[in-house]
């Protein structure tokens, strides 16, 4: 390490340290401990341009252990990003583009939002899947056009997570030879040392899982051993790599160094200044770039132009050599659905019923699959259930990247992570599927998609007690609830094939993640001719039957299966001569976005009596039902049974709805 790498170094530490401390608040040690290795890959290995951090082709770098946001942000400013020195100083402050940890889509350069450990991880080995992938269907010989590496760098905590366990294994298993983790190893968590309870031996679990290991040891400050161990991950093609550095969080800090001390709190005015004393560093002012670090760091930008400019060169021979091929594969990195697209969707009649919302969402799935080429994606190994096979198409495997079905495995965490780094990567919009309850072990993942408004699209089946003699341990309850609370995440429970249609129209047009919640047991398919149309979905809810007088007695609101039944009920209720009309309801996000006068049109403030139907936790529905309504829903877990027995003892039959139809208005 020469003098003018030691001061680079120092510099990162230092701004860390300064950093943390005029917020006093954040995590200085682990910067402190990784900044060289941050230094030695963003100015000696990693592709990527600073003037344009878009650039499709750059390398992707993934900070999963987020809370050491501090060595990013250094590193972001130091090479030229648009990111500036006040920016450093507001770290952590109200509006600032330097939040506590990383954010996608506020800091530029920053490729996905971590912070909950393991996330990042996963995001990396879908990015890297996507590399695979893309580079299957559009590479050609001497066309590199998709070629790129994802690096990420974790630590312990990551590692401990079981998440980046499901994502490690995947990415041995298909091979992602482009993937290279650099593990900080400071063998350091919250409570105190990693001994405390992470005992494993992490080089042989990886190994295990297909990946090439190399273990550093205390190496971390030996530039020339941490650039040759990265060269050789970069040879290697066919496994994942893994590089294991013992570094030391809070390096140079005489009384924090190798502490639980230094993770999450700053280190304190007088720990600075031995710290900045033993650097040999000026003590004052904070946040100090020489003049030589700034040059030396900025010259990044240089050598990230010409590789762009390289890139871009290799596209317009590309474009010559290969029109069609760069249509598409412009087309899949704008995401821009193709002129008539809606015109691929199938259509569905009552002679094609009765028909599960599942096995309509195949037959859309494989309409759209034709229309939209870069939609992929899989099931948590419940494909022949879920139904949510590409027809015609191979699996992914190590053999043949350019598959469009994932075979995720029994990861149902691992698939949403590694989804989202799919939809990070760019040129895919993937799908993710499992039973609904399920969401319970993605709901970590789906979360981040909703925070950083990815267009995951979520096929989420068995949605109601509809499953049946699985009990309670598979019947979605409070699922529905509990993710319309998620902000930016659009839930649809659509009625019937025809509402499965327009339910697949929004999740393919819409920003950010939509979850289809699908049925298992077969639903009629709805006149359309006696009833209103299914476009009435895209507006969220909508009058499916109307009543015959000025004003409706009582208005049922429904949802998903349950629709069906509040029809029943009306003619029930019309015999005894009450006046009801229909609303179907499958998405509450999309209504709350109309006006307040079509809001008001399909429920009329007046009408005060209201009934709702829906299979799962009444929590939530009075914000529809106002005051006076009645809800019928699940307020337990559900019981193993018969799901016609399960639907009468819990309520959802036509004698039990009309005697709350009549409570109701009877008052």
């Amino acid at each position: 390490m020469n003098d003018l790498d030691r001061r680079c170094i120092t510099t990162i530490r230092t701004l860390a340290m300064d950093a943390v401390q005029q917020a006093n608040s954040g995590h200085p040690g682990a910067p402190m401990g990784m900044a060289s290795l941050g230094y030695i890959l963003w100015t000696r290995r990693l592709k990527h341009n600073p003037a344009h951090p878009a650039w499709f082709n750059r390398d992707r770098f993934i900070l999963s252990n987020g809370h050491a946001s501090m060595l990013l942000y250094a590193l972001l400013h130091l090479t030229g990003y648009d990111l500036s020195l006040d920016d450093l100083r507001n770290f952590r402050q109200w509006g600032s583009r330097t939040p506590g940890h990383p954010e996608h889509g506020q800091t530029p350069g920053v490729e996905t939002t971590t912070g909950p450990l393991g996330q990042g991880f996963a995001n990396g080995v879908g990015m890297a899947l996507a590399e695979a992938h893309l580079g299957a269907r559009f590479n050609r010989r001497g066309y590199p056009l998709v070629d790129h590496d994802t690096y990420l760098f974790c630590g312990d905590g990551d590692l401990m997570e079981g998440v980046s366990y499901e994502a490690a294994s995947l990415a041995g298993h298909l091979g992602l030879g482009k993937l290279l983790c650099i593990y900080d190893d400071n063998k350091i968590t919250i409570e105190g040392s990693t001994e405390l309870a992470f005992t494993e031996d992490v080089a042989d679990r990886f190994r295990a899982c297909g990946w090439q290991v190399q273990d550093l040891g205390d190496a971390a400050e030996d530039l020339e051993a941490v650039t040759a161990a990265i060269d050789s991950a970069r040879m290697e093609r066919t496994k994942p790599s893994l590089i294991i550095v013992r570094t030391h969080i809070g390096y140079g800090s005489p009384h924090r160094q190798d502490s639980s001390a230094a993770h999450g709190e700053p280190l304190g005015a007088e720990e600075i200044r031995l710290t900045k004393q033993g650097y040999g560093w000026p003590e004052e002012p904070p946040f100090l770039i020489p003049q030589e670090v700034r040059e030396e760091m900025l010259a990044v930008g240089e050598r990230g132009e010409a590789q762009e400019s390289a890139w871009l060169e290799l596209m317009e021979q590309y474009r010559r050599q290969y029109p069609e091929l760069t249509r598409q594969f412009e087309a899949a990195l704008t995401g821009t659905l193709p002129l008539g697209w809606e015109a691929g969707f199938p259509s569905f009649t009552p002679a094609d019923g009765p028909l599960a919302t599942r096995s309509a969402s195949a037959t859309v799935l494989n309409a759209m699959a034709r229309t939209v080429p870069w939609l992929l994606g899989g099931s948590a190994d419940l494909a022949p259930s879920t139904k949510t096979v590409i027809t015609g198409s191979p699996r992914i495997s190590r053999d043949n990247y350019a598959g469009r079905n994932i075979a995720w495995g029994v990861r149902e965490h691992a698939m949403c992570s590694c989804s989202n780094g799919l939809a990070l990567h760019g040129g895919l919009r993937p799908y993710a599927s499992t039973f609904f309850i399920f969401t319970d072990y993605a709901r970590p993942a789906m979360r981040l998609a909703a925070l950083m408004k990815l267009p995951v699209i979520y096929l989420m089946t068995h949605d109601s007690l509809g499953v049946g003699e699985d009990g309670p341990t598979h019947q979605p309850v409070e699922q529905l609830a509990s993710l319309r609370a998620m902000p930016g995440m659009t839930v649809i429970r659509p009625a019937d094939a025809t509402e499965t249609v327009a339910a697949w129209q929004v999740a393919l047009d819409r920003q950010g993640p939509t979850l289809l919640a699908l049925t298992r047991q077969n639903l009629p398919v709805l006149d359309r001719d006696l009833l209103a149309t299914a476009d009435g979905l895209l507006q969220g809810a909508y009058i499916l039957d109307r009543e015959e007088g000025e004003w409706p007695e009582l208005i049922i609101i429904a949802t998903g299966s349950e629709v069906h039944l509040a029809l029943a009920a009306k003619v029930k209720l019309a015999q005894e001569g009450m006046d009801v009309r229909v609303v179907s309801m499958p998405c509450w996000e999309l209504f709350r976005e109309q006006s307040v006068e079509y809001r008001n049109l399909v429920l009329p403030p007046a009408v005060k009596c209201r009934l709702s139907l829906e299979l799962g936790s009444p929590q939530g529905w009075h914000e529809w039902v106002g005051g006076d309504g009645v809800i019928i829903g699940v307020a337990g877990f559900g019981a193993s049974a018969p799901a016609g027995t399960l639907f009468a003892r819990y309520g959802f039959t036509v004698e039990n709805v009309v005697d709350k139809a009549r409570e109701i208005v009877s008052g």
